[in-house]
């Protein structure tokens, strides 16, 4: 029986992880090895970290963890969560199954990328030279040209801020309509706006047009709408919500989720999104774990 089992070892994973082992509780991680941010090569904004290869932070971390007697690491997919606090269970695709008093959920979010050719290509653009975070991959670009492809509202929230990083395009791409304001707003920031569709990414960040125009940028900005990784969370009951950048696990304050005993934490239950973010939300959730363990109710 594991004090805690922890579904996913990523950033907020590990973070929850650690404040557990040093606690001296009995931990084991679940980990499928998909990391949010597998594509990049380099993070950025991670206070001590900054620049290094993401691979080389998470394998950094786990090297770190697994000194604790108490922990574990399994490599594997969790497909399925029964029983009640005190008392879960969670099964893995291989049909191995492991105990736990309680669970947390670290399972991470998919990016739904617009549906635009080349946008992913060239092994791999996103991640490279089309992004979703100015913090993480704007200070890298030079201040450049830089394009804003929109997906919807919350892109013109994207053009609005990205000027502080360089000349901003606005690519509409009928996927959202300017009022008045905002168009005055974004002209103000120094923002084009161009509201030709777009047909296709080529190069490293060029945008080629339906009129066949083709715009060169230094790199390219859009708002992706995210979906917790695992269907783990649905399928067990646990109430997702809805919000401007898709649906996430909804959680009390200590991180637990609609279900007593579950927790969750990191981008699949909080927005924005960063490694800084997910590590500082890992860190909360393995204390709040900690606490519920010591004070049962």
């Amino acid at each position: 029986m594991q004090d805690v089992i922890v579904i996913g070892g990523s950033y907020a994973g590990m973070a929850a992880a650690l404040q557990l082992v040093r606690a001296r509780r009995k931990v084991l991680v679940i980990d499928a090895g998909q990391r949010r941010n597998r594509f990049a090569r380099h993070s950025h904004g991670f206070l001590g970290q900054d620049g290094i290869d993401p691979a080389r932070i998470w394998a950094g971390a786990r090297q770190q963890l697994l000194t604790y007697p108490s922990m574990r690491w399994v490599e594997g997919t969790a497909s399925g969560i029964a029983g009640q606090r005190d008392e879960f269970r969670v099964i893995l695709d291989s049909g191995e199954a492991f105990s736990g008093r309680r669970i947390l959920l670290a399972t991470g979010v998919t990016d739904q990328l617009p549906d635009i050719a080349g946008i992913a290509g060239i092994t791999e653009r996103w991640g490279r030279t089309v992004f979703h975070c100015p913090y993480c991959h704007g200070y890298e670009l030079d201040q450049g040209r830089i394009g804003v492809i929109a997906t919807g509202p919350m892109s013109v929230h994207q053009a609005q801020l990205l000027p502080e990083w360089g000349e901003v395009t606005f690519l509409t791409n009928r996927a959202v309509t300017l009022d008045a304001e905002q168009c005055d707003d974004l002209r103000k920031r120094g923002v084009t706006i161009e509201e030709t569709p777009v047909a296709r990414i080529t190069g490293g960040a060029d945008v080629e047009l339906r009129d066949g125009r083709v715009l060169p940028f230094a790199g390219l900005f859009t708002a992706t709408r995210t979906e917790p990784t695992s269907p783990l969370a649905e399928a067990t009951g646990c109430q997702l919500a809805e919000t401007p950048m898709g649906r996430q696990l909804m959680t009390s304050d200590t991180k637990e989720t609609s279900l007593p005993g579950i927790f969750a934490c990191g981008d699949a239950a909080r927005a924005p999104h960063s490694v800084s973010l997910a590590v500082g939300d890992g860190a909360w959730a393995g204390a709040q774990l900690h606490r519920s363990l010591v004070w049962p109710e």
